[in-house]
């Protein structure tokens, strides 16, 4: 006999809720024979795409050309969950570790770059549901909720606008029996559809003239007779600079393969709940929500009241494999348990959409940037599952290295220090594996961690999705 969880999976389609979008855009033609620019970008995710698009609002004259393997926003741009952070740091903790004497200036550097944002999606009419709702990270253990309130008390300290909630308060905001206390940061976080702010920046960017190529892999990066050129499939382009934003997948520089790892995330989409189901859970603050755990969850409410649900297992494969028979599996039931264990409310509910895909991670949790080439070419990767917002920042970070001149993103430690790598394998996949699990052993052991994840803190060192 089936589970419920398992029954709710029964109709759910393999693929991406929102890459169905009736509002998806027609691919652009990919690249035949050579071509040249000023600046080319590689890569049509988020990072590509702000580059692009920031480099022409800097100096309109510029020639720029894009060039994605696939089309726009397919990738993490376009399947995540939609959390935009105003956190440059992988949250206000992470910074707070590595970069405290900076600390202050990062977090006034990611209040105004996702204010930024939020002034292209008006200034650009780009119709992606831009909610500034804040972000509930909810307790589910005693121990959790000690942690939460440390936090609270280091973020108000900070200036943060955050409000620390007991259980009957949580449960207020979203009803769920398993939550036992929360902190509502409530300006730090926006919500916004992904792949239709990916999709609005391509139309952007096309609007300020930069040229295209959808279907267009960048297999190769070489310098002759003084200028940059970038092999694809079926042309050439040659151009004076190089921005790099190809996330997960596989970098032109080869100094690069062993900085980032891709870690498969996945997610689950609810049919629209009905009115009643609606009540049931409350949520009228539409906040997005994470908990707590190591191996945690994060959910959110869509326009038409679904709910997303996604994360739990990072999933690494040796060798860094990325393979499409990948993107679904054993994870999704267990996320299926998972939910309704949190809304058991909810029971009957249908998932009508399952899917995964690699996001890339780095040691120290959030995106680190570089040149080559003698700074002709520039990079910004290691986002971490974080870079719904960071990635803007990351692309003007480049943009100002391309330039060769200093200025207050470039003098910052974060951005002059780079994370250490991971080490080849097999010792990758062992330590990848022995991580994960020790993560997992600590949220049940009331948060205790063991020697391998000491030894990871001792070092600043560390896996996460």
């Amino acid at each position: 006999m089936r589970s419920a969880a398992d029954r709710s999976l029964v109709d759910a389609a393999p693929s991406v809720y929102w890459l169905e979008d009736p509002a998806r855009p027609a691919p652009l033609a990919d690249l035949h024979g050579p071509e040249s620019a000023d600046l080319l970008v590689v890569g049509g995710g988020y990072t590509g795409l702000w580059a692009a698009l920031r480099a022409k609002e800097r100096d309109p004259s510029v020639d720029v050309v894009l060039v994605e393997a696939g089309h726009c926003g397919d990738q993490a741009s376009g399947r995540n969950g939609g959390f935009a952070s105003a956190s440059l740091t992988h949250g206000f903790a992470n910074g707070l570790e590595r970069w405290p004497d900076e600390l202050g200036e990062l977090d006034r550097l990611g209040a105004t770059n996702l204010a930024g944002i939020a002034d292209t999606v008006r200034r650009h009419g780009i119709d992606c549901h831009w909610e500034r709702t804040g972000e509930l990270t909810v307790a589910t253990a005693p121990h959790q909720a000690d942690e939460l309130a440390a936090h609270a008390a280091e973020l108000a300290a900070a200036g943060h606008d955050v409000r620390l909630l007991d259980r009957a308060e949580v449960q207020a905001q979203v009803a769920s029996p398993t939550y036992v206390a929360g902190l509502w940061d409530r300006a730090g976080t926006a919500m916004v559809e992904p792949a239709r702010l990916a999709w609005g920046l391509r139309q952007a960017v096309l609007d300020a003239g930069v040229r295209v190529y959808e279907g267009t892999k960048a297999t190769a990066l070489e310098r002759r007779a003084g200028a940059l050129h970038v092999r694809t499939r079926q042309g050439e382009v040659r151009a004076r600079q190089v921005l790099l934003g190809t996330n997960a997948f596989p970098a032109l520089l080869r100094r690069l393969r062993l900085m980032t790892v891709p870690v498969y995330d996945y997610v689950l989409m609810t049919e629209p709940l009905s009115a009643q189901q609606r009540a049931a859970i409350g949520w009228q603050g539409r906040q997005g929500v994470g908990d707590a755990s190591n191996m945690f969850h994060y959910y959110r409410l869509t326009r038409d009241d679904r709910i997303l649900w996604g994360g739990y297992d990072a999933v690494y494969h040796y060798g860094s494999r990325i393979d499409r028979d990948l993107e679904q599996g054993r994870t999704h039931e267990r996320l299926a348990g998972h939910f309704f264990e949190t809304f058991p409310q909810l029971e009957g509910l249908r998932f009508t959409h399952r899917w995964a895909g690699v996001i890339d991670t780095c040691t120290r949790f959030t995106a680190f940037f570089g040149t080559a080439y003698d700074g002709r070419v520039a990079y910004a990767l290691g986002y971490t599952g974080l870079g719904v917002a960071a990635t803007r920042f990351g692309a003007d970070v480049a943009l100002d290295l391309l330039s060769g001149e200093e200025s207050e993103r470039t003098r910052l430690r974060m951005v002059r220090e780079r994370p250490l790598p991971f080490p080849p394998e097999p010792l990758r996949y062992t330590g990848v594996q022995l991580t994960r699990w020790s993560l997992g052993r600590a949220d049940q052991r009331g948060g205790r961690r063991n020697l391998w994840l000491k030894a990871l803190d001792r070092a600043g060192l560390g896996f996460d999705s």
